[in-house]
């Protein structure tokens, strides 16, 4: 009998995973048995869907109809001997006393306590048990605090439920010389799911890993694809159920070429785009610097016009403005003009009483490291499963774009300490606000199709107009970080965002004179009655 096991990735190349899925060890390459026993598994993320969604569905029933395809994420058992989980729980309970077992030794523990799978194959044996040693250092090389971190425990119980509960009766069904499980995985995983799809793969198991939304989690775990390819298809789709039965065949010849002509014109790099069609992106600011002049000839074009606008798969970067305007013009006619033609646009939003925003109070310490990851950063996915998170009426895309966007102002805090802060206590102070935008901010990001008009935030600021506050210049750090267009208009020249907010981030755009008390000059009836006609 071989002693050795050698677990090796098959070459995929394009969709080849279709075929290969089904083919015996001895099929593929590479393989040999003699000395060792080399075997060669399919392990990949397959993201995204085809022109025809019908076909992607219907490939995944087919895999489920196969006798030798177990379709993992519709059938976990979490179930657990009591003496094994009592077993886990002591384990666990070493590891805290002795404040964190090494690798080696938390891997004796659980193999003296019967917790890994075993082989009657020595080669597997010793496999199964190097392969979990790989998970245990892979959890420990992510998590700074190891495995006294607040996530282990639980993903350790589920290992061992799994283990007993789907591997070893796959395995003890199996010959390895000529086949190993297959495994399918769909839609979204948890922590514990993916480490174990991660353990099968390590193993030399099939797994196969579909996400019609695109979403690829189990990049955090393998980031360099050491262990699995990446498959994207052209589109993404919302989820649909997992098709336990055969989806009907609705599509026609002339819906897929319309499908496939669509992607073509309407590509990240075609510059014909449809509305909405980076719904589901990330939006990123790239900030403009800017004249005064050219402030008003970019601020009317729509952001794929912009300098320096590009999209691809997953992220869209949005030229946007971000400037104060410290005094008036001598042609006061002009400046007018320019200001209300701002506040006329239909995406205009503006502002001219402050603060409009209320300062949060209350401590978030707590929910803002709930929701850090293991490198100390707003972990987005956390974030919006918080129960602060008041944005879960929206669109999933633009609930992604906001957390994205509150992640990326508190790891890059451009707001200015006050009070001898701490770089810590303006990143909190940041998120706090961050998560209690006003509504009516809320309303202007959801109206933003990222790749057509962008909305504006005019900000009209005066010694009679109130104090801007710290808490609005949060809110416009955010907005600001979403590509949103900021423009705040100073007549007196004083201080204003520059109290908050360091004055690289934004355009200071000095006019001819300083104007004081000067209210706000609302359109003449002609010209509201003009903009109504047109």
């Amino acid at each position: 009998m071989n002693q050795q096991v050698n677990i090796q990735r098959t070459p995929i190349k394009d969709d080849e995973w279709k075929q290969v899925i089904h083919q015996q060890l001895s099929e593929r390459t590479p393989y040999e048995t003699g000395g060792q026993l080399t075997i060669a598994n399919v392990a990949g993320r397959i993201l995204g869907t085809p022109h025809d969604e019908t076909d992607y569905y219907i490939h995944l029933h087919e895999l489920y109809e196969s006798p030798d395809v177990h379709v993992l994420s519709e059938t976990l058992d979490k179930t657990i001997d009591q003496k094994k989980f009592q077993a886990v729980q002591h384990i666990h309970m070493i590891n805290q006393k002795e404040k964190g077992l090494s690798v080696n030794r938390f891997a004796a523990f659980l193999d003296g306590e019967q917790l890994i799978v075993k082989h009657p194959h020595p080669g597997m044996h010793r496999n199964l048990r190097k392969a979990f040693i790989d998970v245990l250092k892979t959890f420990q090389s992510h998590h700074e605090q190891g495995f006294n971190h607040p996530d282990f425990r639980r993903i350790l119980l589920d290992l061992v439920k799994w283990m007993g509960n789907h591997l070893e009766p796959w395995l003890k069904d199996a010959d390895i010389e000529k086949e190993m499980p297959r495994v399918i995985w769909y839609g979204d995983a948890t922590k514990s799911q993916l480490y174990f799809l991660y353990y099968l793969m390590l193993i030399g198991c099939d797994v196969l890993i579909f996400h019609p939304e695109g979403k690829d989690q189990f990049n955090e775990i393998d980031p360099d694809q050491r262990l699995s390819f990446v498959y994207a298809y052209p589109g993404t789709s919302a989820p649909e159920p997992f098709p336990t039965e055969k989806p009907q065949r609705k599509s026609t010849v002339a819906y897929r070429s319309t499908k496939e002509l669509d992607s073509v014109l309407h590509n990240e790099e075609s510059m014909m785009y449809k509305p909405w069609q980076f719904r589901e992106h990330t939006p990123v600011s790239v900030t403009l610097k800017t004249t005064y002049d050219e402030l008003f000839l970019i601020a009317k074009e729509r952001a794929f016009i912009r300098p320096n606008f590009r999209a691809d798969n997953t992220t869209v970067e949005i030229p946007n403005l971000f400037a104060m305007i410290m005094g008036i013009t001598a042609n006061e006619k002009e400046y007018w003009d320019r200001l209300q033609t701002l506040t006329e646009y239909k995406e205009s939003h503006t502002i001219r009483r402050f603060p409009f925003t209320e300062e949060v109070k209350a401590n978030y310490q707590f929910h803002y490291n709930h929701a850090l990851d293991q490198t100390g950063q707003i972990d987005p996915v956390r974030l919006k499963e918080s129960n602060i998170w008041r944005c879960k009426h929206l669109p999933e895309g633009i609930q992604d774009g906001i957390a994205q966007a509150v992640s990326r102002l508190c790891k890059h805090a451009k707001l200015l300490p006050q009070n001898g802060e701490s770089e810590a206590d303006v990143k909190l102070y940041l998120f706090t606000q961050a998560v209690n935008l006003p509504s009516a901010l809320l309303n202007l990001i959801q109206t933003f199709d990222y790749a057509q008009t962008v909305p504006k935030l005019i900000l009209y600021h005066t010694e009679q107009t109130g104090a801007l506050s710290r808490s609005d210049a949060a809110a416009l750090l955010l907005l600001n970080e979403i590509g949103i267009d900021i423009i705040v208009y100073n007549p007196p020249g004083y201080k204003c965002i520059d109290h908050y907010i360091e004055d690289q981030q934004f355009d200071t755009h000095w006019l001819d004179e300083m104007s004081f008390n000067q209210e706000f000059k609302e359109p003449s009836i002609v010209r509201k009655f003009i903009n109504k006609i047109f």
